[in-house]
């Protein structure tokens, strides 16, 4: 039971009370805080192109040289099928047209399975080259020998990689490589006379296949491009060559994406508690940064134009044993020229940083609008928490080359649109309803586009440790 002769006496003194004070005092407040606002690198890096239209197309030569994708499978325990339909990605299975026939599931259940131990050797330079191969699970490189037998490593290859599509239609083919198996490998395999046996059987696809064969004789430049003939160091008046320029017809178009949500404000709110601090700007303010997030998370996972998503396979590399060294990072700019920036996730920032500690690096740092950044060879390592992290603890590092003057990546928005607060950000006031609630509809659109395929690189199965 409370004592009211001690009460009274704690109330009693010479001067007010600090508690007595603060009943009569205005308190000093921040504005409304959150967590979850990153700095949003990306957003700022990014050179911006005007999409008035809504559409952005990318025009680009010619190309002789079909894409490439990873292929995905299925399970049922040990055992592992492929998916008859991710045997399009192949480039030479691409634009096969009798796609649902019966031919292409026959083609996948022809593939057999194997177990590969660490260490062991899948196939060896200078052996007949027989068989296609489809990694389902496990790490392998890709070796060869130098010019003094020295070991070379041409390529990490992981789950969803391929090789040997190739060599099933040049007859007499050997392996110009080894490929040996990092780490225990899960393997499909397809025996080049099975396929040879299918395509007797079918018409449409020997008719594919020799249209492939002839697309990669075609005069070509190492990109893969339709080349200009041209010749140089010639003397005299020779009939010099002529062509042209030849584009492709089908060129990529990118559409402006979304992000959107209706705000809702009780005018009781807005009317009677908006001093000292307007509510609805509060509200807003709050509202426009959980939506920037969101546009930032977007550029980078959307699978439709999102970086991850969109970066050519030629253009993502494994990491040699896990972890993201130095020597990683190296192959990842070498990828392109005029690399501008790096995007990881701090803890792959922080796997790199222990990485160079182990062999005695020390990374300089440079400065982006102001701020200090860790680099490597001279290109700064941006944080970004939008890139995922997966249950295995990996993750991946993006290397980009940006802007339209250098054939880069560039950010995709409608600036001077309607009841803009931002560039390509609106915020339009809607109805009141019949509950008194004020509703406000936010948008932001904005999209991504690679110009050219070495614009953009992506280290993957980047390994965190601890």
């Amino acid at each position: 039971m409370a004592n009211p002769d001690k009460d009274l006496a704690a109330h009693e003194g010479t001067s007010l009370s600090t508690a007595g004070a603060r009943q009569l005092a205005t308190t000093t407040k921040t504005q409304p805080v959150m967590q979850g606002i990153s700095p949003r690198y990306l957003l700022s890096i990014l050179p911006w192109v005007q999409v008035s239209g809504g559409t952005y197309r990318v025009n680009r030569r010619l190309t002789y040289a079909a894409g490439d994708d990873r292929l995905n499978f299925s399970n049922i325990g040990v055992k592992v099928e492929v998916i008859p339909q991710e045997l399009l990605k192949l480039p030479l299975m691409q634009g096969f047209q009798d796609a649902d026939d019966l031919l292409i599931r026959t083609l996948a259940g022809r593939f057999t399975q194997r177990q590969y131990k660490a260490g062991d050797t899948i196939v060896e330079a200078g052996r007949p080259a027989q068989d296609v191969f489809l990694i389902a699970h496990g790490k392998a490189q890709k070796l060869a020998k130098g010019k003094y037998g020295d070991p070379l490593v041409l390529d990490t290859l992981a789950d969803g990689d391929h090789f040997g599509d190739q060599a099933v239609v040049e007859p007499n083919d050997v392996w110009p490589f080894t490929v040996k198996a990092l780490t225990a490998c899960t393997v499909m395999a397809l025996p080049q006379d099975v396929f040879e046996a299918l395509i007797v059987q079918s018409p449409a696809l020997k008719a594919h296949v020799e249209r492939y064969k002839a697309r990669l004789k075609l005069p070509q430049d190492k990109a893969g491009q339709a080349a200009i003939p041209m010749t140089a160091g010639h003397h005299g008046e020779p009939v010099l060559p002529g062509g042209f320029v030849d584009y492709e017809l089908k060129p990529r178009e990118y559409e402006l994406s979304v992000a959107q949500t209706i705000l809702r404000v009780h005018t009781r709110v807005s009317d009677i508690f908006n001093d000292p601090m307007n509510q609805t700007q509060e509200q807003l303010r709050l509202t426009i940064e959980a939506l920037k997030e969101r546009k930032e998370w977007e550029l980078i996972n959307n699978p439709e134009f999102g970086l991850l998503h969109n970066a050519d396979l030629k253009q993502r590399i494994n990491t040699r044993s896990g972890p993201p060294t130095p020597d990683d990072m190296d192959e990842l700019v070498t990828r392109r020229r005029k690399t501008r920036y790096f995007l990881a996730h701090p803890r792959a920032i922080a796997a790199f940083g222990r990485e160079c500690n182990k062999r005695g690096l020390y990374p300089a740092v440079v400065d982006v609008g102001g701020a200090k950044f860790q680099a490597w060879r001279g290109v700064p390592i941006l944080p970004c928490d939008k890139l995922p992290i997966s249950r295995e603890n990996t993750t991946s590092i993006i290397a980009m080359r940006t802007g339209q003057e250098d054939q880069g990546v560039v950010g995709l928005h409608n600036a001077g649109i309607p009841d803009e607060v931002e560039a390509s950000l609106t915020v339009k006031r809607m109805a009141i309803n019949d509950q008194a609630l004020t509703q406000y509809l936010v948008s932001t659109y904005y999209s991504a586009a690679v110009l050219v395929p070495d614009a953009l690189g992506v280290l993957e199965n980047v390994a965190l440790g601890g």
